[in-house]
């Protein structure tokens, strides 16, 4: 059974000053705000890694990468390459999720899909303490960590934190109330590159089936 970074469930807001230190030197949240006032675009790739808590014995970790882009607020493509192909597209209005073996395209609302998920920090608005409570974590493996929990009570992540170095997300580790913990690595993260607008327009390949939330 695949289990796949839910787009309706993953993405963050955050809204604070810009914080006076220098990314390099500076705290987890710290980069986190000036990361958040100074990005508009951003591009690069990811591999995550998803384990299960009480899994069966013998079972694997399942190893996923690709590739995304996002223009804040709201706008993102997450594309997945291996081991299936997989491509999550938002428009600031709509969250398409395209599953290329089954041919089936599930459409959320933005304003559903994005609040109080891991996403909505990086790709959504500057407004993530109306959503998380947001800490320092200090710092370990070479980064520095943000902990950030949702203030909802019916939001599937228990707890998400993010690790930055040198002012860029390097990392990210969201924790659900199902026992399952996905971990994402980024690497070469370019801020605010020229994004063509088709990359966040999504047409449904023939022959789909489309699943819409009302």
């Amino acid at each position: 059974m695949r289990t796949r970074f839910a787009v309706g469930t993953s993405v963050l807001i955050m809204s604070l000053a810009l914080a006076p230190a220098t990314a390099a030197h500076a705290a987890g949240t710290e980069q986190l705000r000036q990361f958040l006032t100074q990005t508009k675009t951003a591009s690069g790739e990811f591999t995550q890694n998803v384990t299960v808590v009480n899994a069966r014995p013998g079972a694997k970790p399942q190893n996923s990468s690709g590739k995304f882009t996002f223009e804040r607020p709201g706008k993102f493509r997450w594309s997945y390459e291996k081991p299936y192909e997989q491509v999550l597209v938002a428009d600031g209005e709509k969250l398409y999720i395209y599953d290329k073996d089954l041919n089936q395209v599930t459409v959320k609302k933005i304003g559903a899909a994005l609040p109080a998920s891991p996403a909505s920090i990086l790709f959504g608005t500057n407004e993530f303490e109306k959503e998380f409570d947001v800490k320092d974590a200090g710092s370990r493996d070479g980064l520095d960590w943000v902990d950030a929990k949702p203030r909802k009570k019916d939001t599937t992540f228990e707890k998400i934190q993010l690790g930055f170095k040198d002012g860029l997300p390097a990392a990210m580790q969201l924790t659900d109330s199902f026992g399952q913990t996905t971990q994402l690595k980024f690497a070469k993260v370019e801020r605010n590159p020229k994004v063509d607008a088709q990359a966040f327009k999504f047409s449904t390949p023939k022959g789909a089936d489309v699943l819409e939330d009302k």
